[in-house]
Order: structure tokens, then sequence, then C-alpha cells
């Protein structure tokens, strides 16, 4: 990794492209320390003390929430947005058929949906989060309820922003570097935070020596299946075309055992942080009791955070990855699987293959989130968030090396034609 990343650095394109998405990630940091006008933060900050749901927000917002900033709301938002938006181009059929025969320009408008949706959700999330919290503001009117929800809900637009600029002019996916940004940058208090746990005696020195080793295994295991992958076979047949015979050679199908990667879990914790937000910020008594139902580590959360992640991992999957296509693709160029006979047999096969690593993907994505949150609870250790935060960092770290290195592989075959 630091290889490639000194390599990058020798290319003056890379070069402006890696200081472009540090410059646009200062950005955010700054913005998230720029307080929202109008609220009392220090009485505020007692109430995420407490220990809630909005605890994965916070980090995700990388602490934005708890000082309650510009950026308090992230980009979560625009998450549900998306989710959304993917979720109607599957059921309404223009919509499929925009994206399906549209190109690139489908892709804008359904990009442009997004947009609009973000906004609107971020502006009713902002004022629900207001109006949960107007006995922690300085002045209660409905002219101030408004400017808050306001400033909240153009801070997730400028994120928005920020991520598309970072995924146009820079490196990497914006969005899951803004977020990978916000979880990193709680780790150097986490640090001094055990630090001072283990000088007062609060934690011994073979708990944090657990905590490290188990924090190794769980980013080798999310190494290992991220980067896993099942090749499946395919043979060309040799034709005649004019005067030469062209195919006949070998290639594979990569499949990787988690192909929806880091978005599951990132989907799945937005759904269950929405109505967990509401809830515990209003006074009534139903939402009480939703919220103490959905607190980390219960039942029913875990429960539901474990259905969301196998739904939004086979959703994803299929999104990603469609065996009709690839199987009309290899018929229409004399490709074919050894075995199995083109057409539907072979996309019966890849489905029943790309099930089968789904289910795998989607076991281990439970397994490391769950883990860390059933550990926390027995031993009452604060470390409900570490197996979600592991994965969206490694996984968005992974990701964003691997397009550093495809651009560098893209020079370097222009360079050697030359």
């Amino acid at each position: 990794m630091i290889k490639t990343l000194r390599n990058a650095w020798k290319i003056p394109d890379l070069r402006k492209r890696l200081l472009f998405t540090l410059g646009m990630l200062f950005v955010f940091r700054l913005g998230a320390h720029i307080p929202v006008p109008g609220v009392n933060n220090e009485a505020l900050k007692d109430l995420f003390s407490q220990g809630n749901l909005l605890g994965f927000f916070d980090v995700v917002a990388g602490g934005a929430l708890k000082d309650f900033t510009i950026f308090a709301m992230s980009v979560t938002p625009y998450i549900t947005a998306s989710i959304v938006i993917q979720l109607l181009t599957l059921i309404i059929p223009s919509w499929e058929r925009m994206i399906k025969e549209g190109g690139q320009e489908g892709r804008k408008k359904q990009m442009r949906y997004t947009r609009y949706a973000t906004v609107i959700l971020a502006f009713i999330q902002a004022l629900a989060v207001t109006l949960g919290i107007r006995s922690y503001l300085l002045k209660q009117s409905w002219s101030s309820y408004l400017l808050i929800a306001l400033t909240l809900a153009a801070g997730t637009a400028f994120l928005m922003w920020l991520g598309e600029k970072i995924q146009e002019h820079g490196i990497g996916n914006g969005i899951s570097l803004i977020i990978f940004t916000g979880i990193i940058s709680r780790l150097p208090m986490s640090v001094v935070n055990m630090i001072r746990k283990v000088r007062l005696n609060e934690m011994s020195i073979f708990t944090v020596i657990a905590i490290v080793l188990g924090v190794v295994v769980m980013i080798a295991a999310v190494i290992l299946i991220q980067e896993g992958q099942r090749r499946i076979p395919v043979q060309y047949a040799r034709r005649v075309v004019g005067r030469k015979v062209v195919g006949g050679q070998s290639t594979h199908i990569p499949l990787r055992i988690n192909q929806a990667g880091v978005i599951p879990v990132i989907f799945a914790s937005s759904i269950l942080m929405f109505p967990a937000t509401i809830a515990t910020f209003s006074k009534a008594a139903w939402l009480k009791k939703v919220g103490e139902a959905l607190q980390m580590g219960g039942w029913l959360h875990t429960i539901l955070y474990m259905l969301f992640i196998f739904g939004f991992t086979y959703f994803y999957t299929s999104v990603q990855f469609n065996p009709r296509d690839i199987s009309d693709n290899l018929k229409q160029q004399g490709g074919f699987v050894p075995g199995i006979r083109p057409g539907k047999p072979t996309t019966d096969y890849l489905s029943r293959v790309s099930g089968r690593l789904t289910f795998v993907g989607a076991t281990f994505l439970c397994a490391l989130v769950i883990i860390p949150i059933v550990i926390s609870s027995a031993f009452n250790i604060q470390i409900g968030i570490a197996g979600t935060s592991l994965i969206i960092m490694v996984g968005v770290a992974l990701d964003t090396v691997k397009q550093i290195e495809n651009q560098l592989m893209m020079r370097h075959y222009g360079g050697f034609l030359k």
C-alpha cells in the first residue's frame, strides 16, 4: 500500500488528484468543527454521553453530531436516498428502462433524483432532530427551528457535493472517503482514552492486548473475504472471421465472495438509525419504547441488523452482478462455461454460484458486526461499533488503493505503447 502511494506521488496527474482529495477531506474536517448557531452545545454533549444508538451516527460524522456542527447530519440522508432511489428503480418499469437503455444519460438522471431526495430527506430529518432537541436551544421559536434545520440540511448537501467532486477530480469514492475520514478521525481519541483507563486501573493491560489482537484478526478476516474470489472458467470457441481464425482462448469470470463490499453495513446502519434518532429525541411514550427496543446490543436490534445486512447484501449484489446479461454476452461472443450449455443453463449456474458466495459474504458481515456487539453487552466493554467501523475502514482503504493501482496501470501501459 505504501509503495503504491509512493509510485502514485511520482506521477503529476495522480499527485494532483491525491492533493485534491486530501484538500476536500480537510474541508470536511474543518466544517466538522463549525457549530450550529443557537444551540447549547455543552448541555447537548451530556445527552450523547449517555450511550445510545446515536453513537454510530456520531462516529460516521466524525464527532460532528455530538458537537452539533454544520455537518452533524453527515451523509446518512444521502445513503438513505440512494437506497430509496435504487429500490424505486427496480419497482418502476420506466426507471428500470431509463437505467438499462439510457446509458450515461440514464445514470445522470438517477443521480439527479438521488440529489433531490437527499435534500428533502435531509431537511425532514434535520427538522425532526431540531424539534427533538428544542429544550437545548437558546431560543425556542419556529424561526430558530427552521434556521437550524436549514443549516443542517445545507451541511449535508455540501458534503454530497464534496463527495461528487472527489469522485470527479480526486481518487476513490467521495462519499465512502468522507465516512472513512469521519471514523478514522476518532481513533486518536479512542487510543488516548484507552491509555487513560489503563493508567487509572479501569482497564487491564491484558484487555488492551486482547482488543488489539482481536482488531488485527478482524482486519485479516476482512481483507481475506474482500479479496477472496471464485474464478469461473470461460472458453471461447474458434471461429473464422474473413481469412482469420479468432477465439479459442480461455479466461475466467472473477466472482468476489463479498461483491457488495461495505455498502450493506452502511445501509443497514442508516435504516436502523433513522427511527432510533427520532425515538431518542421524542417525548412520546411509544416512541421511547421503540428506542429502547432498538438499543444497540438488544435482541431486536441484533436480529434486525442481521436481516438488513443479509437483505442489502443480496440486493446490492443483484444490482452489481446480473447473470442473465453475462450469459447473453458470453453467448453472443461465442464463449461458454465448460460443462454448462450456453443460454439459460449458464444463467442458472451463475445465479447459483453467486447466491452461494453472497450467502457466505453476508454471513461474514453479520458475524463481524454482531460479535463485537455481543461481547460489548456481555463484558460491558464499549466496542459495540468496532466491527462496523472496521469493515468500513478496511473496505474503503482497499477500494481506494485499487483505484490508485488501476490509474498507475493505465499510465504504465500508455507509456509502454508510446
